[in-house]
């Protein structure tokens, strides 16, 4: 007589567990190669960098980095919108709270210190005042994903404190970059005489701010 069969047991969780563990390496993986993209670029510039030598710095084997980008640009994109498209997005609403134009300057400057001067950020802004002549794509692809998006925050920054009386002329909001080219400046002088002259950015922005918005401290 023939046994019947045995029932299949079905094993809950098995696949959706597997899935996430995947996904959590893939994550932590994509995670290490843009780590490695930022150290290589800023060690060696766009130019020069391999995409080989970021899979050894990622320690990951050479093939596997097409898996996650296609080419150099693509990965550099990536890098810009890991690491700065969401600070620009928290000065975006830093810019917009319904704050007198000093306060709310005040914590811009703050925020720029803390988040993209005190870090590695700082980095992607050099590679892209050295590279981005030779390599317009990625000078516009960051002028869109960045500049842009920071300069309109500004902006409407600017024309409120116009419109509340706060400020006296609209120079500023015709050339709104004066509000953030001291910036510029220190990211420019910290890679070049930072050893000789430490600057203090924080007191350098504010004294900016004086000058452009009048003596005062944020209360």
């Amino acid at each position: 007589m023939a046994q019947a069969a045995k029932p299949k047991i079905k094993r809950r969780g098995t696949r959706p567990a597997a899935a996430g563990s995947r996904a959590h390496r893939q994550a932590e993986r994509r995670r290490a190669i843009l780590a490695a993209a930022l150290q290589e670029f800023s060690a060696r510039g766009f130019a020069a960098a391999r995409l080989d030598d970021v899979a050894v710095a990622a320690g990951i084997a050479k093939g596997t980095i097409y898996l996650y980008f296609r080419d150099k640009e693509a990965l550099f994109q990536d890098l810009i919108r890991s690491e700065m498209s969401p600070v620009v997005a928290t000065l975006e609403t830093a810019l917009a709270l319904d704050l007198p134009v000093r306060v709310v300057a005040e914590r811009a400057v703050e925020l720029f210190v803390r988040e993209i001067y005190g870090t590695s950020r700082r980095d992607i802004i050099r590679l892209i005042i050295s590279e981005g002549p030779r390599f317009p794509k990625l000078a516009e692809f960051y002028y869109r994903e960045v500049v842009s998006r920071g300069i309109a925050a500004v902006r409407a920054l600017l024309v409120r404190a116009v419109e509340r009386g706060e400020l006296r002329s609209d120079a500023v909001i015709r050339f709104p970059q004066l509000l953030v080219a001291p910036g510029i400046v220190a990211i420019i002088w910290n890679g070049l005489f930072e050893p000789y002259a430490p600057l203090d950015v924080q007191a350098l922005m504010r004294a900016h701010l004086d000058l452009l918005l009048g003596e005062g401290t944020a209360k």
